[in-house]
């Protein structure tokens, strides 16, 4: 079931960086459909820190396994609206996973009403899925250079404040590695996905 897993945070992560690139595109921005990264294929989407140092990282810290693949590249001057546009794409991709956790329960419900009992593997499979996609979702909008949440924040903020704070991007990746040692996906992460499954409990 591990290997299942991997597949499913591989398709994740891959959806999330196209759902990037498939947005700069309708806003004007075609860089990555010219690079080829507008694929499911996932080779193109492999990064070595977030597809393969940090979900190791994660297995070592007995923590939920997860990671990102490369950025899709996006030229924001060729944005219709750059600042604003950079906000809307930044937001895809979190946006996509939690399409794709809302799918995943949608289905896990289908699964429940027509076919009983339900195997416990296929009850972990599908819980792991919903679970993994929300915490990409909510990891992602952590408001850390270069996380997407940064981005977002980056687009309404005053430009000069805008520009002090992206400042903090050549630090970007300590930061967030130090947030995971600290227990920063434990502490924080969690408990907001955990509140989040809570409202999915009760609306669906």
């Amino acid at each position: 079931m591990i290997v299942l897993y991997i597949l499913i945070l591989a398709f994740s992560i891959i959806i999330h960086e196209v759902s990037h690139g498939v947005t700069a595109y309708k806003y004007g921005d075609d860089t990555a459909y010219l690079m080829g990264r507008l694929t499911l294929n996932p080779l193109p989407h492999v990064d070595p820190v977030g597809t393969i140092f940090v979900p190791m990282l994660c297995y070592v810290l007995h923590i939920p396994i997860f990671g990102w693949a490369k950025p899709v590249p996006v030229n924001p001057l060729r944005l219709e609206k750059p600042r604003a546009d950079m906000g809307k794409v930044a937001m895809a991709g979190p946006a996509s996973n939690i399409m794709l956790s809302i799918v995943f329960l949608l289905i896990y419900k289908i699964v429940i009403l027509v076919s009983s009992p339900v195997s416990q593997d296929i009850m972990w499979l599908f819980s792991s899925a919903i679970f993994l996609n929300l915490f990409l979702a909510v990891f992602n909008l952590i408001p850390i250079p270069p996380m997407d949440g940064s981005k977002i924040l980056y687009s309404v903020l005053p430009y000069n404040a805008a520009d002090k704070y992206m400042r903090l991007e050549r630090y970007g990746m300590v930061i967030v590695v130090a947030f995971l040692f600290l227990g920063g996906a434990q502490f924080v992460v969690l408990p907001i996905v955990n509140f989040i499954l809570q409202g999915f409990n009760l609306i669906l």
